[in-house]
């Protein structure tokens, strides 16, 4: 893994002795296991989350901490905004809980960001390659954690709930999809071996960000005509979730994006989902009308200015 620390100031961690360390590649899979026991809204996915984790984009820097016995971890990344880093997981295991496990690999990962030249620290997610936006509110000893080390609140951000497994919405798909086609609109699905021109569009109307998650989605659909590419949609870059998604504006108001949305959760309901998650959602009643999503899902941003003096803070950055 990339930008390891040469050394790491441990903290005892209660009955698992030493202190917290930079976790081997092969000790990874077993993280997986304790993210799932410990994240009781997400705990399926924890071993997913792991593993997307820990194959972001090859130019990311980023390290996994972890306790001498595989009882906690936090993932931790640095921003492409200069002197920004992320915490993008941390999980204990509910069996050694109450330890102050939590509050160790916190610290150690704003030592280990502060050595690479980072003064702000995030609990929110690093796009394209992240858990979730920031901390589900749901999950309030992690948000009471984050104040009680200083943390401030700037931001929230929700996703939305698609139903799967009842979905009307499908109703007039076809003559949608046929009203499209009569201007000259062509629906195709984008296999992953064939993603480089849907990237590309992505990447000349969005960001490099969006670009990297339709490549490594699960499923891309597009809109075409004459051969330029109008919209797009794609899922389970971030595991099982929806997006991103989005319409050249000169092509809006076609029903392009619809017409993807739709494509996208039915590849989904195919693979055996009951729902899924529209993330980090701006437009609310698009999403309402088109297939009956509901905001269900509210995350708090955190961050925190590392003050002079950090751990870690005098190294030379990497």
């Amino acid at each position: 893994m990339t930008g390891r620390p040469d050394r790491l100031t441990g903290r005892p961690d209660g009955a698992d002795g030493a202190g917290v360390r930079p976790a081997e590649p092969a000790e990874l899979r077993a993280t997986g296991g304790v993210a799932g026991a410990a994240l009781w809204l997400d705990g399926d996915e924890g071993p997913l989350l792991v593993s997307r984790l820990a194959a972001p984009p090859p130019d990311r820097v980023w390290t996994a901490l972890v306790t001498p016995r595989l009882s906690g971890l936090v993932f931790t990344s640095l921003s492409r905004t200069a002197g920004v880093g992320h915490v993008d997981l941390l999980a204990v295991h509910p069996d050694s809980q109450g330890r102050g496990l939590g509050r160790a690999l916190l610290r150690a990962a704003e030592e280990w960001l502060a050595a690479r030249g980072v003064r702000e620290v995030r609990l929110a997610g690093n796009p394209p390659c992240y858990a979730w936006p920031g901390i589900d509110v749901r999950y309030t000893p992690a948000a009471c954690l984050a104040e009680s080390l200083g943390y401030e609140r700037y931001q929230t951000a929700w996703n939305m709930t698609a139903d799967l497994t009842d979905h009307p919405w499908t109703a007039g798909q076809e003559d949608e999809e046929a009203a499209l086609a009569a201007a000259g609109v062509t629906v195709r699905e984008a296999p992953a071996r064939h993603r480089e021109d849907v990237a590309r569009f992505v990447r000349e109307h969005w960001n490099d960000e969006w670009a990297w998650e339709v490549t490594q989605a699960a499923g891309c659909h597009y809109a075409e005509r004459d051969g330029e590419i109008l919209g797009f949609a794609a899922w389970g870059a971030r595991p099982r979730w929806f997006g991103p998604t989005g319409t050249a504006e000169a092509a809006r108001g076609l029903g392009i994006g619809r017409v993807l949305l739709r494509r996208c959760l039915r590849d989904q309901a195919d693979a055996g989902l009951h729902t899924t998650q529209i993330s980090w959602v701006g437009p609310l009643r698009f999403y309402s009308r088109a297939v009956g999503a509901r905001a269900e899902r509210v995350f708090w941003l955190y961050r925190r200015v590392l003050p002079p003096g950090t751990p870690g803070g005098d190294a030379t950055p990497a």
